[in-house]
């Protein structure tokens, strides 16, 4: 670790897989440079200097998104688990309903990574936490495991589908990640 004027803490690493200079900023870790065995120290910190506004710049969005992420987290804990669960199944319910979409049933899980998923059974998993994001998130995630009973992959004749029921999906997708569980 070494200390860097305007970035602060920087864990540089020699990694046999990096080709060149390779600077993450990731939440909860902070700042790591890898590099290659044969870059000097001396290199490396010049390297990140001269790109101290870029890591700058990624330390405001990462603190951001934290902030989004903890304010969700606070949000999530205050809910009744049970009523959560409820207004989920009956929202799933319209929305198939609305749409024409048959399901055979649905589970509702607390999730560490996921916000739903659809079995090849028609089986639809959703996470608690939809309860907490706001209603055209947690409905795009719903239509999107539904679309999942009639088209099994994520092809560009998904995304067509889908986009028929919300709009620009691979934009609402991308704002998923500011609530901070991984992938559909």
């Amino acid at each position: 670790m070494v200390q860097i004027d305007g970035v602060g803490e920087v864990l540089l690493e020699h990694s046999r897989r990096a080709r060149r200079i390779i600077i993450t900023v990731r939440p909860g870790k902070g700042v790591r440079v890898a590099m290659p065995h044969h870059t000097s120290i001396k290199s490396a910190l010049e390297f990140v200097r001269a790109k101290k506004s870029w890591v700058q710049k990624h330390m405001v969005t990462i603190r951001e998104y934290e902030k989004r992420k903890k304010a969700f987290s606070d949000a999530f804990l205050s809910i009744d688990k049970s009523e959560a669960r409820k207004q989920i199944i009956l929202r799933l319910r319209q929305l198939a309903k609305l749409h024409g979409f048959t399901y055979n049933k649905v589970s509702i899980r607390n999730q560490r990574t996921r916000w739903g998923s659809c079995s090849s059974k028609g089986t639809i998993s959703l996470n608690i936490k939809l309860v907490a994001l706001p209603q055209e998130l947690s409905d795009y995630v719903m239509l999107h495991e539904l679309v999942h009973t009639r088209i099994h992959n994520h092809s560009k004749k998904f995304w067509k589908e889908l986009d028929k029921y919300v709009g620009n999906g691979k934009a609402k997708a991308k704002r998923l990640i500011e609530y901070g569980l991984g992938i559909l």
